[in-house]
């Protein structure tokens, strides 16, 4: 059985329901899920886990959120070789390039990346089934 972990930053909840969507795309495929904000867990967690699911809006410059996401995964990057990974999130402005950069971090960083998904602020449901289609791919 596979072990799906989604880490999330969320500030106006848009990227939480996204995250959500992942978790119970992955959960319907039979993966064993656990979802999380990035403030309640540790990279070390990681390991437990084939694959990694990272949420977080666009934020300045077309970047992910620099508080608390970006250290954790800087940090989890070094950690993820071999793993699959996604990423997701929403975003107000711009055309996306935060999640095109993020997707060349996973890529560089060694990790197989399973997908991506991007919502225009508050997710649809076009968006929440993209998300869940992400989910049940990390979990396959």
């Amino acid at each position: 059985m596979a072990k799906v972990m989604v880490v999330f930053w969320s500030g106006s909840g848009n990227t939480e329901k996204m995250a959500e969507a992942v978790a119970k795309g992955a959960k319907e495929k039979g993966a064993e899920v656990t979802c999380k904000n990035v403030s309640s867990t540790s990279v070390d967690e990681l390991a437990n886990y084939n694959a990694v699911a990272f949420g977080s809006p666009a934020m300045g410059a077309e970047v992910i959120e620099e508080g608390e996401m970006e250290p954790f995964f800087s940090s989890a990057l070094l950690k993820l070789s071999g793993k699959k990974v996604a990423v997701f999130g929403s975003y107000d402005w711009g055309d996306g390039e935060w999640l095109r950069t993020w997707e060349g971090r996973v890529k560089s960083g060694g990790a197989m990346l399973a997908g991506s998904v991007k919502a225009h602020l508050e997710p649809d449901a076009a968006a929440l089934a993209e998300c869940a289609a992400l989910g049940a791919t990390l979990a396959g």
